[in-house]
């Protein structure tokens, strides 16, 4: 299976820890995911998180949309709808371990990463499973872009936050039979 991921654009409130807060998109957010596919595709199938940040833009796009809840962002806990800036004024400490050893560290009353990557591997093999040998866009999040970057790069888990995922960011994944993963150009 070729497996193309689309994070999501700007969303209305802004950056940070957006997590499971459901955001719509600004038109400059609509503009990322546009610019992104405009030579992107055809795709067999569009799969999509259920979050509207996601979601509204894959409808758009003129095939029917899976929704997978399994492939939303990281739950954040407390964090969410917070910037780094802002958890820096009273859990510096917190957010430095996070970064540094994200599945060490939880940020309070947030999902462990452990089992946030469980449940996107899970996901994403049973989409191979289901659509072997078809091309397959998946409208997700930045977390869930970079753990399968992370993954396929076979970078050490406390490599993951060092992934780089902006706004609208289009990647490209080929899913092996045996579940490897391989990043293409």
């Amino acid at each position: 299976m070729i497996l193309d991921l689309l994070r999501h654009g700007e969303t209305e409130l802004g950056g940070g820890f957006r997590g499971s807060l459901d955001d719509a998109l600004t038109a400059k957010g609509w503009q990322q995911m546009r610019e992104a596919l405009a030579a992107a595709g055809p795709w067999q199938v569009v799969v999509s998180s259920p979050l509207q940040r996601c979601a509204r833009f894959a409808e758009t796009l003129g095939l029917p949309v899976q929704s997978d809840a399994d492939l939303q962002e990281l739950h954040f806990g407390e964090w969410e709808g917070r910037s780094a800036l802002q958890i820096m004024q009273d859990q510096a400490d917190e957010l430095g371990r996070f970064w540094a050893d994200p599945y060490g560290y939880t940020p309070p009353g947030g999902e462990p990463v452990a089992a946030f990557a469980e449940r996107v591997q899970g996901a994403v093999a049973r989409l191979a499973a289901q659509h072997a040998g078809k091309r397959v866009l998946l409208v997700t999040h930045g977390g869930v872009m970079r753990l399968l970057l992370a993954k396929a790069r076979g970078l050490p888990p406390a490599q993951l936050m060092q992934v780089q995922v902006g706004h609208g960011a289009l990647a490209r994944l080929r899913v092996q039979a045996d579940g490897t993963l391989i990043e293409e150009a």
